[in-house]
């Protein structure tokens, strides 16, 4: 069946450019969304990943760059978004800082940059997504993590930041009900951090995992799109994509 251009659904992706993001793009778009690639410095790579998805439907993805972290900015990012295809139907938080800041070093520097990418900068494109969502009858998911449940050594900012997002994911699936539905994603061991983490370091992480493997980005790009495409009855719910470990210890 043939879908009129303006009926088709339309999802923006924070971070959308690389790793995770980037599958997440490739995963929404075989399932016949038009893409909304937002990036902050990955303008080459964000611009293969439209060249790459544009050679199997062109005029599909367009790309948006915004630095989330000035606040300023988010509402002009929706309605840059909003004035491409003009409808949003799907907004994925996927953007996230990460790295360790031990108790006693971090800066209030650090604080502003975890907490602007994982929870502020969430919490402000949600609430300017929302009137564009609800005419849409659309979705929201949130990229959290299995350590805003349990806590990891070290990274308290970034825990913190995650457990904040999480608690706004079941806030916002309620007051944005009964149009929009909002939901999270909680990875576990999927792409290692880009910083230093050795090889004994994985190997304890693995040994916590009961499946003894990492996970994919694919893995989480499919979760995306069942939440996204194929659960219209799911919403306040934060699915743990680890391996089963937030099971055990």
């Amino acid at each position: 069946m043939e879908h009129n251009i303006e009926d088709v659904p339309t999802a923006l992706i924070t971070g959308g450019a690389r790793r995770i993001g980037a599958c997440i793009a490739r995963e929404l778009h075989a399932a016949g969304m038009r893409l909304i690639i937002h990036y902050r410095q990955s303008r080459a790579e964000a611009r293969r990943l439209q060249e790459e998805l544009e050679a199997v439907r062109p005029a599909s993805v367009a790309l948006v760059q915004a630095d989330l972290l000035d606040t300023a900015q988010l509402p002009r990012l929706l309605e840059q978004s909003l004035a491409v295809f003009g409808r949003i139907d799907a907004l994925v938080n996927n953007a996230s800082s990460f790295y360790p800041t031990p108790l006693g070093t971090a800066t209030l520097a650090q604080w502003d940059d975890l907490l602007g990418s994982n929870l502020r900068a969430p919490f402000f494109l949600m609430q300017a997504a929302a009137p564009a969502l609800r005419t849409t009858h659309g979705c929201i998911v949130n990229l959290i993590d299995l350590h805003a449940q349990r806590p990891m050594d070290q990274y308290a900012i970034y825990c913190a930041a995650k457990a904040g997002l999480a608690s706004l994911t079941r806030s916002f699936a309620r007051e944005l009900a009964p149009e929009v539905r909002v939901n999270g994603i909680a990875p576990g061991a999927i792409l290692w951090p880009e910083h230093a983490i050795d090889d004994a370091e994985r190997e304890q992480i693995l040994e916590r995992v009961p499946l003894r493997r990492p996970g994919s980005p694919e893995d989480i790009a499919r979760t995306v799109r069942f939440l996204v495409c194929e659960a219209p009855y799911i919403t306040g719910q934060i699915i743990a994509v680890d391996g089963g470990r937030t099971t055990g210890v």
